[in-house]
């Protein structure tokens, strides 16, 4: 008997946003694919949550078709990385998180995470800085590893285990003091943050950058924490994660998101479309702030074409509950 192909799923994030611009700009959107896809597709399911968990739907969706079941917070995606890489102690179950190093806006009321991606910092840069900070790891049992992404250390210890920690797509452009709350459990990582952030202050490569008129990098944000089983089952299908809405998104843009919205509509989603017109098995996952509902294959024949005909839901509306 042959094996029947795994549906192609596409998993967007960001697609409803609840900030003021964002939300202003959703009435106006006009997205004929995402229409037709929805006038095709069933609800098949829906993860509402609220603005206080540290891991958001986009997320909670994607670890749910990987198979990668963890509390709010707790979404081991440093060891994924870590795990994919190769890199030293990964095949077993120690615990990672990943440390992206950043800038805090510091003004006279509060401080804000800038957005990691912003601050340019280059491959030779992220090396440097982690030569210097490695030894203040070691002191309590941290390893620090190069990652795929510059920037981005993967940081291997016990204090990662159990630790539940924001998502910097919660956290970016946010208070500090929101999304990083000091437990006894995350006492002894407060504190080697204060130490790393005064040894960036005096670190060469801020100097440099200061002059190139780029952001000082002077701290480090910690999320994707916790561990894999050493025995991991193998992961699902991974769905197609469309990032376009994301930076729109986190900057309330509001046109910046509507304009990207209508590229993903005439290009991820309209593929889909065109493969749900063929025949082929399809899932599609909207996520916003609070929520992820995902879709798959509705009725075929003659009861698809009264559906589609009679029932044919405004995108707009259907963003507007995510």
């Amino acid at each position: 008997m042959a094996e029947t192909s795994p549906a192609r799923h596409l998993l967007i994030p960001f697609a409803g946003r609840g900030s003021p611009a964002c939300r202003a700009a959703t009435p106006g959107l006009q997205l004929p694919k995402l229409e037709a896809l929805l006038a095709r597709l069933a609800p098949a399911g829906t993860d509402a949550q609220d603005d206080s968990t540290f891991s958001p739907p986009h997320e909670r969706a994607l670890a749910a078709a990987l198979g990668l079941a963890a509390p709010d917070g707790c979404i081991p995606w440093a060891a994924r990385e870590a795990r994919a890489l190769g890199l030293p102690g990964s095949e077993g179950d120690a615990a990672w998180a990943w440390l992206d190093l950043c800038h805090w806006q510091v003004d006279l009321r509060d401080v804000v995470l800038g957005e990691p991606a912003q601050t340019q910092l280059s491959a030779a840069e992220s090396q440097s800085l982690r030569d210097a900070a490695q030894p203040l790891f070691e002191e309590d049992g941290i390893q620090l590893h190069g990652g795929a992404l510059p920037g981005r250390w993967l940081a291997s210890g016990e204090l990662f285990r159990g630790l539940p920690t924001a998502s910097l797509d919660r956290a970016i452009g946010n208070s500090i003091s929101q999304w990083s709350p000091i437990t006894d459990a995350g006492r002894p990582l407060r504190r080697l943050q204060n130490e790393i952030q005064m040894l960036l202050y005096t670190e060469r490569v801020n100097d440099d950058r200061t002059a190139r008129g780029l952001p000082p990098i002077n701290s480090f944000w910690l999320s994707g924490t916790g561990a894999l089983p050493a025995a991991m089952q193998p992961e699902g299908a991974a769905p197609t994660v469309v990032d376009l809405l994301r930076m729109p998104a986190l900057h309330d843009d509001g046109a910046g998101w509507a304009a990207a919205w209508a590229a993903v509509d005439a290009g991820p989603v309209a593929e889909l479309l065109a493969d749900c017109e063929r025949g082929a098995d399809v899932m599609l996952t909207l996520c916003g702030d609070l929520d992820a509902q995902r879709f798959a294959g509705g009725p075929r024949g003659l009861s698809g074409w009264v559906k589609r005909l009679f029932n044919r839901p405004r995108a707009a509306t259907v963003l507007e509950t995510l």
